[in-house]
């Protein structure tokens, strides 16, 4: 998402009476936040200064302690400052430490621009950070503030009296996702390489593959313990956007039935228009709803592509 000068500060302005007239306020019970759009920004603690917010767009991280602020991701413009706003609220006016964006797309990213001259340093990794700035198949941002920190595998930073990190695992839902932990809060943002029961966008154009993001869960379940709460980037209407290791198992589950039901098909002499038509849920896995209308980063198209490419 870009913006001209002259609409950032008219929607700087219509977001800041937004959250005047909402009252930004903090849930002290994680468990009970669902994914929902409110219109609202509504800050929730998980534990030990980690929390995550919600308005419109992924789900964004944070932490908040004596010695350092940190966001992990950024929704749009509108939302970012909303939460800007309610941040300074918890931290008393400190800046951001770190921006860390999961990923590139734009939900996650757009509100970066909302944090200049707010954060000090942005992070992502190096081919998120390049498709922030070249997104594939849409157009780049006009105005935006761009990673000025990137990784190729790992990096990490102690924040006060927390330690944060971040890993590359490998192609997912694109070719640039990170998970990042807040290591002795034991919470991790999985960005939009988790999706609470609701059909994921996959974006084939930037790098992704289901067969390797299965892959990447299960790293990530290995460099993590049974009691990490994940933060999601996404969740089905009325479902929580945090959760814990079944939930990434069951997940990782769902992308396999997924490739096992198109491979099936395939095999079976179905057309790649047949199996893109194909609306019922997916048998065992009704809680994520019927399949879309297909389209390049539809999960079915994806698989479709996958199976029959070998790639």
């Amino acid at each position: 998402m870009s913006l001209t000068r002259r609409d950032f500060l008219a929607t700087s302005a219509a977001a800041a009476a937004a959250a005047a007239a909402a009252g930004v306020f903090v849930r002290p019970n994680f468990a009970g936040a669902l994914q929902g759009q409110a219109p609202s920004p509504v800050f929730t603690a998980i534990r030990r200064n980690v929390g995550f917010f919600t308005m419109q767009g992924g789900t964004i991280g944070y932490l908040v302690n004596s010695g350092a602020v940190v966001a992990v991701d950024s929704q749009f413009p509108a939302p970012a400052l909303a939460f800007i706003e309610g941040l300074n609220k918890q931290s008393g006016g400190r800046k951001v430490d770190f921006l860390i964006n999961t990923h590139h797309h734009g939900d996650h990213t757009g509100g970066n621009i909302s944090f200049r001259g707010v954060a000090n340093k942005v992070v992502a990794q190096k081919q998120a950070a390049e498709h922030i700035h070249n997104p594939p198949g849409a157009q780049a941002p006009t105005d935006q503030l761009y990673p000025d920190t990137t990784f190729t595998d790992t990096w990490a930073a102690d924040v006060g009296d927390e330690r944060v990190s971040a890993k590359f695992y490998g192609k997912a839902h694109t070719s640039g996702d990170a998970v990042i932990t807040f290591e002795r809060a034991n919470v991790a943002h999985m960005g939009d390489l988790m999706f609470n029961k609701r059909h994921p966008v996959v974006d084939r154009a930037a790098g992704a593959n289901l067969h390797s993001w299965m892959t990447v869960l299960d790293g990530t379940l290995r460099d993590h313990s049974n009691d990490t709460i994940y933060i999601f980037g996404h969740a089905n209407t009325g479902l929580p956007v945090t959760g814990n290791a079944a939930d990434l198992r069951g997940f990782k589950d769902y992308l396999g039935a997924v490739l096992a039901f198109v491979d099936s098909n395939v095999k079976a002499g179905k057309s790649q228009e047949e199996i893109l038509a194909m609306r019922d849920p997916l048998k065992g896995f009704e809680a994520y709803g019927k399949f879309g209308a297909a389209n390049p980063r539809d999960i079915l198209t994806c698989a479709y592509q996958e199976i029959t490419t070998g790639m």
